[in-house]
């Protein structure tokens, strides 16, 4: 019996002590308690040196040994999960620009990454780690639309830096959430830095910027959303300033490491490190010198196949396993703080269900955010109409295309309401509306007999939907009509779709409403001679229809201001490879223009009145306000984006005409009043000088607070009259 009882008792201890160093031998890397630097430390250590090399590229292969699953880092969400099956389509990010709304754009981005969570864990628990399917997602695109021709400026937020500073910020922290341990999903910058076209040679082309337009212009929006804490960084295709933009020290390492102090991840365009060899930029000689000067230079992970061959490039000694390491425990800090590493019970995320999805909260907001993008650009009286008219006619090449309500880098869902349809629901019983295409997208119809056109003379009123779309702008790849690679080297809207207008007009005495999108400027000189009426919708989202009727019906005033500057003719700009900024967008273009940046006319008129400084006069380093009265002295309740101008009078370098310091979008009912504020900091006041340096020089400011970039053409086009003070620095 002894000897039965101390077996057993050793048999207890002996139990009890193969627990104890299995807890002991759990690796650090799963112990989520412990410091995510320690955690991947340990991790890479663990790693043989292909298999290190594995996780560095897009499509990371699992370590089955070390219990590291498969992960694809290629995901979009740039208004809505793309790619990726059934999620809900916001307006392009252009359209969302046009809202001049970062609260609406933080609740999209909410809803989005609410979106991406449920997806993802769908998908896993099926055991699906496919591309499109993982929760890094590379958006947004906060490139300076600085160039009309650009077929992917429909993917910015417009062509002034402090609107794409503010909207970006508003997406980034909407995307990756407020959980001190975990992020939601993880965004990125893109396209780092000074990059906007052409698409045709983006694999070869070098972009020259000058220190002034860097830091004025193109470096800002990548600086404030550094500072949001954005969690990786994009670098683009072209070369700037001779060095490729993933193997350029200066903006990777002296700018965004070192001056800004960024700490998470660079990842490649995709095919970008490709663009080193002959074929490109030509600095380097083969694979394995790319992968080792893109590795040095510090881009953590290779969109496609380039790395590869760091195994060789460590081999040949071009660079050291050590250098290896750095970079993959940098770009393996993401995952760990997407808690993928970690217990599922242990994220506030993993149990985001796929109700969601599509769901009809987001849906709704999806209209909303449809809505407060539409830009009135003219309106005759016609605008609001009844919904109980005799007979409605809806026409044109694009009043029943999906393509038009999605843009580029979208997803997809089964209730995808277009122009055509949303006028329709919103037509009341006892009405007729018909629809007829009547006319091709992009070249002249093949038959010429017209039974389409005479139905104008005989409807209420005639919608006449034109414009563009994704197949004509967008994309190298992506844009199959464009004859640019996506580009628009022509400003037109096809000329075919003019004449069209002209049949649907002559000889008719009822109002023609022409609905315009796509998503980037267009001459619409004759569209506004022409019609009645002009809305740009832009590419409006899954639920675009349903928006442009709640804003022709007046069930919502229109509120959307333009983003981007459009100019009469292309003539007006300089060359489309010039990156200067000399003489392009609102603040440097002296040109007239045919809709000035921050356009917008709504269904009510407001007056600006009693503008007040705090100070008049302030010391260098000190700050101030400025406050006006907003009133709304029509008949309709309405939204209006109040929009804040700073000018320097008097500069010792080229400044602009003015600069877009501030905005707030405010409602007021018929006849009401309110004061609307705005604070004055210094650095608000500074210059940019060749250097590249902030300077605030003593002299005056012009403040102006406006309705839309304060220049004769906004007045001739019906914006409220601005108000402006001067502001001394002494």
């Amino acid at each position: 019996m002894k000897i039965i009882k101390v077996s057993f008792v050793a048999c207890i201890l002996f139990i009890a002590f193969g627990q104890s160093l299995k807890a002991q031998d759990k690796p650090l890397y799963k112990d989520y308690t412990k410091p995510i630097d320690a955690r991947v430390q340990d991790l890479v250590n663990r790693m043989t040196l292909k298999e290190k090399v594995s996780q560095m590229k897009n499509s990371a292969s699992a370590i089955p040994r070390l219990d590291v699953p498969k992960y694809d880092w290629w995901n979009e969400g740039l208004h809505g999960v793309g790619r990726s099956g059934t999620a809900t389509i916001f307006p392009q990010a252009i359209g969302l620009a046009a809202t001049f709304d970062p609260d609406l754009l933080h609740r999209e981005a909410t809803a989005i990454s609410d979106e991406a969570r449920a997806m993802y864990n769908a998908a896993v628990a099926k055991g699906y780690r496919q591309k499109y399917g993982g929760l890094t997602f590379w958006s947004p695109n906060i490139n300076i639309f600085r160039d009309p021709r650009w077929g992917r400026g429909q993917e910015t937020y417009g062509e002034d830096p402090y609107l794409t500073s503010v909207m970006g910020t508003a997406f980034v922290k909407g995307m990756q959430g407020d959980d001190p341990n975990y992020l939601k999903t993880a965004t990125t910058a893109k396209h780092f830095a000074v990059h906007s076209g052409p698409e045709q040679v983006r694999h070869q082309f070098n972009a020259i910027a000058s220190k002034k337009d860097l830091y004025e212009t193109y470096l800002p929006p990548f600086k404030a959303l550094v500072n949001a804490g954005v969690e990786t960084v994009m670098c683009s295709y072209n070369a700037i300033n001779g060095h490729p933009a993933c193997a350029d020290d200066y903006l990777l390492n002296q700018v965004l490491r070192q001056k800004w102090n960024f700490q998470g991840h660079v990842v490649s365009d995709c095919g970008a490190l490709n663009d080193f060899l002959k074929s490109g930029h030509n600095v380097s000689p083969d694979s394995a010198h790319a992968a080792a000067l893109a590795l040095k230079t510090g881009v953590n992970l290779n969109c496609g196949d380039m790395y590869s061959s760091l195994t060789t490039a460590v081999n040949q000694g071009l660079i050291s396993e050590n250098q290896v390491d750095q970079r993959l425990e940098t770009l393996l800090k993401t995952r760990f703080k997407l808690g993928l590493f970690d217990p599922p019970n242990k994220n506030p995320y993993s149990d985001i269900s796929t109700d969601v999805i599509n769901s009809k909260a987001h849906r709704a907001l999806a209209r909303e955010a449809a809505t407060e993008s539409v830009v009135l650009l003219k309106n005759d009286g016609v605008l609001p109409l009844k919904n109980d008219l005799s007979r409605y006619f809806v026409t044109g090449p694009l009043a029943a295309s999906v393509e038009a309500m999605i843009g580029n880098y979208h997803g997809i869902n089964d209730n995808i309401v277009t122009i055509m349809e949303g006028l329709a629901h919103a037509v009341a019983p006892g009405s007729q509306i018909r629809y007829v295409q009547g006319e091709l997208l992009d070249r002249p119809n093949v038959n010429p007999i017209d039974w389409s056109s005479p139905n104008a003379k005989v409807s209420d009123v005639t919608f006449a939907v034109l414009g563009i779309n994704p197949l004509l702008e967008g994309e190298e790849g992506a844009a199959i009509a464009s004859k640019h690679f996506g580009d628009r080297l022509d400003y037109n809207i096809p000329e075919n779709q003019i004449d069209y207008l002209k049949k649907l007009t002559q000889g008719n005495d009822k109002p023609v409403v022409a609905i315009v999108t796509g998503g980037s400027p267009m001459n619409l000189a004759e569209v506004q001679k022409l019609a009645d009426a002009v809305l740009l919708a832009w590419y409006p989202g899954e639920e675009g229809g349903n928006a442009v009727a709640d804003v022709v019906f007046g069930k919502k005033s229109p509120s959307g201001r333009l983003p981007i500057t459009f100019p009469k003719s292309l003539d007006q700009l300089p060359d489309y490879e010039n990156y200067s900024m000399e003489g392009r967008t609102y603040r440097y273009m002296n040109a007239e223009p045919l809709y000035p940046f921050g356009f917008g006319l709504s269904y009510t008129t407001f007056e600006y009145s009693d503008i007040q400084l705090g100070s008049n006069s302030i010391n260098s380093g000190e700050s101030t306000t400025v406050k006006a009265m907003i009133k709304n002295t029509g008949d309709h309740a309405s939204d209006e984006v109040v929009q804040l101008y700073i000018k320097d009078v008097k500069a010792s370098v080229r400044v602009p005409n003015e600069s877009l310091k501030g905005f707030k979008r405010i409602h007021l009912k018929p006849g009401e009043s309110t004061q609307v504020s705005f604070n004055i900091s210094p650095d608000m006041l500074k210059l940019v000088n060749e250097e590249g340096e902030k300077v605030l020089e003593p002299g005056n400011f012009k403040i102006i607070v406006a309705g839309s970039v304060p220049t004769q053409r906004s007045k001739e086009l019906g914006a409220p009259e601005p108000v402006e003070a001067t502001l001394t620095i002494e």
